[in-house]
């Protein structure tokens, strides 16, 4: 039998806040063009092999989150992305956007300046500033329900408050756990069960759980712990989840309009977020999130069928 033709995948690596994101630049599926949201139904029906044998090992990790670049339907759009991680898709990534513009001013395919990205979400402009950060103005984001209250098993009743800002939060900033990187172990464990029990008794759209704490930097306003889907943590402040602070906190009162508030990560990485209103009657906000990636990788994969692990090693959805 006449061994099949090895194919060879270029990615770019990068961190954001210390959470990776791998873009891949060239050879991923054809998805057959149309709207992300279009592309995103091809991609998870057809192709969630090569979703698997991105990010998970033995190329990658858990905590790794990909990133496909993918030919947007709206021509004033730079990119359109598709964001994944070990166990399946993201609606929006706001450490992955940040990851994705720099990867994108590397290859000089930008330059400093407001660029619009085609997510399965909605549109989101991302600034890319002469000092290398960048800003990205977020979908509309809002509080779903506030000061939910659920009995979590082996721990009790957890209250949080349920969002969305282009992924699903249960957010909760009152609890006795300590956010230190010493306990991640621990903290993954209660968000686990958290996120166990919020899907069952209420809300089975939600797939992040996010903890507050006090701040251990002095020009910080909070630190959080976010439990991504598929059991990872998040080593960023968490773009998304600070969007979906901001939204709670606009609704409370608590921040005002354009006034900034700093995310800290459970590393002490730091993210700056700020609102304008789109309804205030509804509680929708506009959140913009300011952070810095550092590429730090360029390879070419190479996806052997021969090799037995070809496609990845996951206890999550996917297959050939």
């Amino acid at each position: 039998m006449t061994p099949s033709r090895p194919r060879f995948v270029r990615v770019v690596d990068s961190h954001t806040g210390g959470e990776p994101t791998r873009v891949v630049i060239d050879g991923g599926p054809d998805l057959g063009g149309g709207g992300a949201a279009e592309q995103l139904e091809v991609f998870r029906d057809q192709h969630d092999a090569f979703r698997s044998a991105v990010v998970n090992e033995p190329r990658g990790s858990n905590v790794l989150v990909g990133a496909l670049l993918i030919p947007p339907e709206d021509p004033t759009c730079a990119a359109g992305v598709i964001f994944f991680n070990n166990v399946g898709f993201l609606g929006m990534c706001g450490h992955g956007t940040i990851g994705l513009v720099v990867t994108l001013a590397r290859l000089g395919r930008i330059s400093p300046g407001d660029h619009r990205i085609e997510t399965p979400v909605g549109t989101v402009t991302a600034t890319l500033h002469p000092d290398g950060s960048v800003s990205v103005a977020n979908v509309p984001s809002h509080r779903k329900a506030k000061q939910v209250t659920v009995d979590v098993a082996g721990i009790g009743p957890v209250t949080g408050d349920v969002a969305w800002a282009g992924n699903w939060f249960f957010l909760v900033g009152k609890h006795p756990w300590k956010l230190t990187l010493d306990r991640v172990d621990e903290l993954t464990e209660v968000t686990w069960r958290i996120r166990q029990a919020v899907n069952a008794q209420r809300f089975p759209e939600v797939d992040h759980v996010e903890l507050f704490g006090p701040p251990h930097s002095p020009d910080a306003d909070s630190r959080n712990f976010v439990l991504c889907p598929g059991k990872a943590y998040d080593r960023s402040p968490c773009g998304t989840g600070t969007s979906a602070k901001l939204a709670c906190l606009a609704a409370d009162g608590t921040l005002d309009e354009g006034e900034s508030w700093v995310q800290e990560s459970i590393l002490g990485s730091q993210f700056s977020g700020s609102y304008r209103w789109i309804d205030r009657a509804a509680g929708i906000v506009a959140p913009t999130v300011i952070g810095t990636a550092h590429v730090n990788a360029e390879a070419r994969l190479i996806l052997d069928s021969n090799d037995p692990f070809c496609w990845g090693i996951s206890s999550g959805p996917g297959g050939a």
